[in-house]
């Protein structure tokens, strides 16, 4: 799968979302931790942005310290760590709400699993295209 983007944009979406899973984790475990400040994961902005990438006509860069208006690849999609600290959910200063993060899980855990299914349907095509038929 040289050149084929899909490759890479499931790697990467699979790493995010599994990076997403251990943030709602961490914020389910400290539930109870006073002045806890809930953590959020991003990702799907700039893997969007690479996507969308040959539909935009990208600005001339000629040093590194000069800002693109897109991404340079893959590699640079990196998941986004965030503690969301302006809100307050409790008293304590603990801004972790348990059903809400029971409900990103569940939904984390969806998109995980669609994903790889759709992995596994890509490798199934291509064991066909090759011949090995199943």
């Amino acid at each position: 799968m040289r050149g084929d983007l899909s490759w890479g944009v499931i790697q990467k979406d699979l790493e995010g979302l599994s990076r997403r899973m251990g943030a709602v984790a961490q914020n389910v475990a400290n539930a109870n931790t006073p002045r806890y400040a809930r953590r959020e994961v991003s990702f799907e902005d700039q893997l969007a942005a690479v996507i969308d990438q040959p539909r935009r006509l990208p600005l001339a860069v000629s040093d590194q310290r000069h800002m693109t208006n897109v991404p340079l690849g893959l590699d640079n999609v990196k998941p986004r760590e965030d503690r969301v600290e302006d809100e307050i959910y409790r008293y304590d200063g603990n801004n972790v709400d348990p059903e809400v993060e029971m409900a990103k899980l569940a939904e984390t855990r969806m998109m995980y699993q669609a994903m790889s299914r759709v992995l596994s349907r890509k490798v199934a095509m291509y064991r066909t295209a090759i011949g090995g038929g199943r």
